[in-house]
């Protein structure tokens, strides 16, 4: 029985016809439909379509009307699928793949009217025509990226962590930094979530651990007391690849410097996966190599896990510390401190830009503070000195 979601045909029966407006697609649950178009009145065969396929997408797509006729060859039943089905799914779509759809859309209109001899312009695509931009931008930047890797164009930059009791420097956090030819500094968080999307975060995260490792070498023949720890932020693919830590113990030991001068920050969106996490931080410290959970209190932690995860830093999120003023927000950072007090960690607080908020931590006893009221995220040189 139809309805509005469900469409059963009999034999010979039309679901549609050429040049009938679309509003709606259909799934093809059972049965086989033939799609027919006709050229100078004579009816030419498009194809038939059987159970699992999609009809009539691309004129909701395009919202156009119906370039051909479809006819049931056997019983059929179909399940809809509107408009607004398919223009939210779309709108949520990487714009990459949009890209790609759309244009594919293109060139099957172009096809179509050599077969059918119809060339009338289609009209507007589903309200998507501004993802074309935003996917050939994305393309672009992925192909400067690949070339940035490939000229050694990316730089390393530091950002100081500190004794907040005494101010002596404790360690860096290695952050990567892209200025573009022509277009000058892309934003980190625009590059970094390209590379993340794509294979390129495996040759970003290897030139990281290059530098990073070299960086060490450096601060180890500057330092006379205690050597700064450098902080390498690792992505999911580097906690998935069972010999990244390999690399990392390799790596360190072709510059001459100790595994455990580096400290590993692991994000948490990586949380949800508590036994992979688990398993990486135990590799890291049998390979004495520390670890810190970054952006802690915004992601996806949950207490009931945490216990499980033996880190030996907790990196509170800056949203936290821009709130210190907030009576609720104190009482958090005051629980959190003796959590981590507890858990038998430290703590770096995060995004520290006023001497209010860094005498605040101190008065709650977080021991390391990171952010511009610290030192701003520079090159190489201006902190270490020429190479």
């Amino acid at each position: 029985m139809s309805s509005a979601y469900r469409i059963e045909l009999a034999a010979g029966q039309t679901l549609f016809r050429e040049g009938d407006a679309a509003t709606t697609a259909f799934l093809i649950e059972h049965g086989t439909l033939r799609v027919t178009a006709k050229r100078n009145g004579v009816s030419v065969l498009l194809g038939d379509l059987h159970a699992g396929a999609l009809i009539g997408e691309m004129a909701v797509l395009d919202d156009a009307p119906r370039t051909g006729t479809a006819i049931a060859l056997e019983p059929c039943v179909l399940t809809a699928i509107d408009r607004a089905q398919f223009g939210e799914r779309l709108a949520t779509a990487d714009p990459v793949l949009r890209g790609l759809l759309l244009s594919q859309l293109a060139r099957y209109r172009s096809v179509l009217a050599t077969v059918t001899g119809n060339h009338e312009v289609p009209p507007r695509i589903l309200a998507t025509q501004h993802y074309s931009g935003d996917a050939r931008d994305k393309i672009r930047l992925e192909s400067h990226l690949r070339e940035a890797l490939d000229t050694q164009a990316l730089e390393l930059h530091l950002q100081p962590i500190v004794h907040i009791a005494d101010g002596a420097t404790a360690g860096y956090e290695a952050l990567v930094r892209w200025t573009h030819a022509e277009h000058g500094i892309v934003s980190p968080a625009e590059f970094i979530a390209l590379a993340e999307e794509t294979s390129l975060i495996v040759p970003v995260g290897e030139f990281v651990l290059h530098e990073v490792c070299a960086v060490l070498r450096r601060l180890v023949d500057r330092s006379h007391a205690q050597v700064p720890y450098v902080g390498l932020n690792v992505s999911g693919r580097q906690v998935d690849d069972p010999q990244f830590i390999d690399r990392v113990v390799s790596q360190a030991h072709a510059e001459g410097v100790e595994p455990g001068l580096l400290k590993v920050e692991i994000t948490e969106s990586l949380m949800p996966d508590y036994a992979k996490v688990e398993a990486f931080i135990t590799r890291c410290h049998h390979a004495g190599i520390r670890v810190a959970l970054d952006d802690f209190g915004t992601g996806y932690s949950s207490l009931s896990h945490l216990h499980r995860l033996n880190f030996d830093t907790l990196k509170l999120d800056q949203a936290f510390v821009r709130q210190l003023d907030d009576p609720r927000c104190l009482a958090i950072v005051r629980a959190i401190v003796a959590m981590t007090d507890a858990l038998g960690c430290d703590m770096v607080a995060e995004g520290v830009e006023t001497p209010a908020q860094l005498a605040c931590l101190r008065e709650l006893g977080c021991q390391f503070a990171q952010g511009y009221l610290i030192g701003k995220p520079l090159p190489l040189d201006s902190i270490l000195g020429p190479g």
